[in-house]
């Protein structure tokens, strides 16, 4: 039997091999690319997804899939809880996600009660890739907040930002330190470095996550994570997701 009629011997799972038409969930919903690529639509946009790599969707998004020959692809649900910082959450080669995968396809759970487990797996992974790793509280000052808000998704100057909203830095700056613990600077600092880590948590590498978070340079963000860890930048620069992890496990 050829490969295209291999694919067709379990009906059910024929969705694996041969991508499938618009349709959304009601709940957010994960696809991970075990071999070859996948070509999607997803709310109207092409996305092209290589092995290894993941599309993590909000609920009530509009998507298709289309798998060339030898391509596979797997899309579980995932709990209700579990949604995606915004509605389409492109993640790249994330080996705890890639594990749990591979066990899924062995596995080849089929009943709620098998498949649960997994679920809860998944989504234990997926919320570590946005757990913070430098805590940054909201202030509760609407003006305060509306400008914290701004700080983490513009490069806008505390002076434009105040300006903004017809107040003076000085009176933010007292707003963050009273209500957050944090002078503005470090404030911002952590929200950035936040969005870094979550983008290398993603499989993304330094660079990219530089540009992400708001860094000209891969090393502006090195050094921006060495002061803000106490970590040597040379250590943060092999491998800054096991630096940091290993200094959480001795704390």
């Amino acid at each position: 039997m050829t490969p295209k009629q291999l694919c067709r011997v379990v009906p059910e799972n024929t969705i694996r091999f041969l991508g499938h038409d618009t349709h959304e969930h009601d709940v957010p919903h994960l696809i991970h690319v075990v071999t070859g690529t996948a070509e999607l639509v997803v709310d109207g946009g092409p996305i092209t997804l290589s092995a290894r790599h993941n599309l993590w969707l909000a609920p009530h998004v509009p998507h298709s899939m289309r798998l060339p020959e030898g391509g596979m692809a797997l899309g579980p649900m995932l709990s209700p809880g579990s949604s995606p910082p915004q509605r389409v959450h492109r993640l790249g080669v994330v080996p705890e996600l890639t594990r749990v995968m591979m066990t899924v396809l062995g596995a080849a759970p089929a009943t709620a009660d098998q498949v649960r487990p997994f679920r809860d797996a998944l989504d234990a992974v997926l919320g570590g890739l946005l757990r913070p790793r430098f805590p940054v509280a909201l202030p509760e000052h609407p003006v305060a907040r509306a400008i914290a808000r701004e700080t983490a998704r513009s490069d806008a100057t505390l002076e434009e930002l105040a300006r903004r909203h017809h107040t003076s830095v000085r009176h933010v700056q007292r707003l963050f330190v009273e209500q957050t613990g944090l002078v503005y600077t470090r404030w911002r600092t952590r929200v950035r470095l936040n969005t870094a880590i979550e983008r290398l948590k993603a499989g993304y590498g330094l660079s990219e996550a530089a540009r992400a978070s708001g860094y000209s340079t891969r090393s502006g963000l090195l050094r921006a994570l060495s002061r803000e860890s106490g970590l040597p930048e040379s250590l943060l620069a092999e491998d800054p997701l096991v630096a940091l992890d290993a200094t959480s496990a001795a704390a």
